[in-house]
């Protein structure tokens, strides 16, 4: 008899345990990873490629062709432009001359395109 109330006693304090872990609140890592998901701390890091059209101390203008913007509403024959701020953390791979090819990975901040890394092709 003594065995039967031992198994018991286990049973109820193992469903005790299960339920009181069942009713705590999601953990705090499970919120962040879905804040995180939904990118809104987050800047996304884009990719372009162009020809460096000018070449400043702390920024540089690269000229993007239409097939790689994407942009619909953009006339085909019009290229853009886009400039790019560089900083400390910048990888630059090659020199930034007018007139070289590049390819830019970059994350926009504060309405500025920031470069993250240049390639610039030979």
């Amino acid at each position: 008899m003594k065995n039967v109330g031992r198994v018991v006693f286990s049973i109820l304090a193992g469903l005790s345990l299960a339920a009181a872990v069942w009713a705590l609140p999601p953990s705090a890592t499970h919120g962040a990873a879905s804040r995180l998901s939904s990118g809104t701390n987050v800047p996304q890091e884009q990719s372009v490629s162009g020809k460096i059209a000018s070449v400043e101390k702390s920024s540089f203008t690269l000229t993007v062709g239409q097939s790689q913007t994407q942009n619909l509403q953009q006339d085909p024959n019009t290229p853009k432009t886009m400039t790019f701020m560089v900083d400390k953390n910048t990888t630059i791979d090659g020199s930034l001359k007018v007139g070289a090819n590049a390819d830019v990975t970059y994350r926009q901040e504060k309405g500025s395109n920031v470069a993250i890394s240049v390639r610039v092709a030979p």
